[in-house]
């Protein structure tokens, strides 16, 4: 059971309660040596969409724990607008699991399909004002699509933990980066 510290149940959220867009016109400053938009930006714009959506499902602050997986699909140009959206995946008593969806699309080109370009699953942990971390709602997916991210996101959580566990054990539990 999800209380909120006063031993009140927090209601469970659908996904689209904390869905999130933000949105960056690529220019000159976003650029690496290849004259592309720097893949760093690009995870700048996810991080930032994901952080919004785990605060809204959260109520409040959250903190980037992990990024399982960034796919780079295309690359990214100078004059493009790129369109960050993220929601959250799998919620569990202080963490949740949120994916970023990443199109990109020619500002000057009206009508023009956006492109998917980058994909994204990032871990935060909602914290309190001592930076320890809080209880948040759960999560009800209902919708089809919703109940696939949700069980994809429970795979992902399961093999984010056998592998910490492995490497600790591997570590003979003296955690070492």
């Amino acid at each position: 059971m999800t209380t909120d510290g006063s031993g009140q149940r927090l209601a469970s959220l659908p996904p689209s309660y904390g869905q999130v867009s933000l949105s960056l016109l690529a220019n000159q400053t976003h650029v690496n040596l290849l004259g592309n938009v720097h893949g760093g930006e690009v995870m700048r714009l996810v991080d930032s969409t994901a952080g919004a959506a785990a605060s809204r499902h959260g109520g409040g602050p959250a903190v980037t724990a992990a990024m399982d997986e960034m796919a780079f699909l295309q690359p990214v140009h100078v004059g493009d607008i790129l369109r960050a959206t993220a929601q959250v995946n799998w919620a569990g008593r202080t963490s949740m699991e949120v994916g970023v969806r990443v199109e990109s699309e020619p500002w000057n080109q009206a009508g023009t399909e956006p492109v998917h370009v980058a994909s994204a699953y990032l871990v935060f942990v909602a914290i309190d004002a001592g930076g320890r971390p809080r209880e948040i709602p759960g999560l009800v997916a209902t919708a089809p699509e919703e109940v696939r991210r949700m069980r994809e996101a429970e795979i992902r959580r399961a093999h984010r933990l056998a592998r910490k566990a492995e490497i600790d054990e591997g570590r003979g539990a003296s955690p070492r980066l």
